[in-house]
């Protein structure tokens, strides 16, 4: 823990950071710290003369972690089918990086330093679509994929014929693959019709394939995959190809997942 932050002379006023990182007004953030709901590096700050490195400080309002710095980015992308969850690619197939470039994700979001490279957290295989995070947070990007940490991933799969009825409880007591036991958090089918099923699946799981595998083993192999939610962070109505950027909550959200 950063133990440094108690008195930074040079600092800025926490009101004023958390005021700029869009927490609450500068008046409603005075409010937040008089009643001891804000912490800087671990401990509750009460005083409205503290001052604080954005660049160093670890400042949690509610126990959900404030980003302050303006280098740190966090984006979701909803990557298309047939896009590789790759940075560049050697062989010249249209991937990830080819789209950050594309929409000048780098010249919105950085003025270039090379502090400021940004890379997925995680993939998605090329015939998989959806949610994908991207950042420059190397730490958190780390926890976000380490398994120790069990951060949830939804995902609807779309898949061919009619669904047994105890086919939800025999995919949450597990299945298993050549590379080990697999069972999933939920399942529930969103909608059926002659010949076809689409299903809700969510596991914490990070295996390479995993979901297509695991359907394929139960007798389902997937038309269609999409990650529809990665921890609290949901893919809503973002369109194919479009990058958003995480909003205060989210990134909170996914801090506090990894116990950052």
């Amino acid at each position: 823990m950063n133990t440094g932050q108690d008195h930074r002379p040079d600092g800025v006023r926490l009101q004023k950071v958390l005021a700029q990182a869009g927490v609450a007004s500068r008046r409603a953030a005075e409010e937040l710290i008089a009643a001891g709901r804000v912490t800087v590096d671990g401990k509750v700050v009460r005083e409205m003369g503290r001052r604080v490195d954005p660049e160093t400080a670890v400042v949690h309002v509610d126990g959900a972690r404030i980003v302050l710095s303006d280098d740190v980015v966090h984006l979701a992308l909803n990557k298309p089918r047939g896009i590789l969850s790759t940075m560049s690619d050697d062989r010249g197939r249209e991937c990830v990086g080819d789209l950050i470039v594309e929409r000048g994700i780098m010249d919105e979001h950085f003025d270039g330093a090379p502090r400021s490279r940004l890379f997925h957290v995680g993939r998605l295989d090329a015939d998989t679509e959806g949610l994908l995070l991207l950042t420059n947070d190397g730490e958190l990007g780390h926890r976000l994929m380490h398994p120790s940490f069990e951060v949830e991933k939804t995902y609807v799969a779309e898949v061919m014929g009619q669904l047994p009825r105890d086919l939800g409880k025999r995919l949450r007591s597990g299945v298993e693959l050549e590379d080990g036991p697999v069972a999933v958090d939920s399942f529930r089918l969103v909608d059926s019709t002659p010949g076809r099923s689409m299903v809700e699946l969510k596991l914490h799981e990070g295996r390479k394939h995993v979901v297509r595998r695991l359907l394929e083993e139960v007798g389902f192999p997937v038309q269609r995959l999409v990650r529809t939610a990665f921890g609290e962070v949901s893919l809503g109505d973002q369109r194919p190809g479009k990058f958003r950027p995480l909003n205060q909550a989210e990134v909170g959200a996914l801090y506090r997942s990894v116990g950052m």
